[in-house]
């Protein structure tokens, strides 16, 4: 191959993977929008209080504040903001960590647990609507691609 050919095909090749990027941006603005709208119209709560009460879910002995900020990758104020009104609404509660009078855990509450189970399953059902025009195949093959990118770019930083 020349180096005008290799370079013409370099070219392609970046101009492809940048409408990639554009394409899955928009995707995921337009996907990310809809949810927040949805959320808020038929549950009265947002993404970020859907997203605090995913992770506490998920970790049912309860979060410590800074554990709960990196498992969404923000900060702690933001947090805290979210888990007070959370807490003042009976959802989520604070429990000490054992060992540490200091430090609070924030966890779902029994009421808290059942909002969210609803909320879940609606989640759910959207995002299933979103993408039913594609297979379970191609999904978990897609998705697979996209872990798999997360991956080496965590692994490379911003070192690439």
């Amino acid at each position: 191959m020349s180096d005008q050919a290799e370079i013409t095909r370099s070219t392609d090749d970046s101009k492809a993977r940048l409408r990639l990027w554009l394409r899955l941006l928009g995707v995921t603005r337009k996907i990310e929008g809809e949810l927040r709208d949805r959320l808020r119209r038929e549950h009265s709560t947002t993404l970020p209080r859907f997203d605090v009460m995913s992770a506490l879910n998920r970790h049912r002995d309860g979060l410590r504040m800074s554990e709960l900020s990196g498992v969404l990758k923000v900060s702690n104020g933001n947090v805290t903001g979210i888990v007070d009104r959370l807490a003042e609404e009976g959802l989520v509660e604070r429990v000490p960590v054992p060992g540490d009078r200091r430090a609070m855990m924030a966890r779902l509450t029994a009421r808290g647990q059942e909002v969210f189970a609803g909320q879940a399953a609606e989640h759910e059902a959207w995002i299933d609507r979103f993408f039913a025009g594609m297979g379970a195949a191609e999904a978990r093959n897609m998705a697979a691609r996209l872990k798999e990118l997360a991956e080496a770019l965590e692994t490379k930083g911003d070192k690439g």
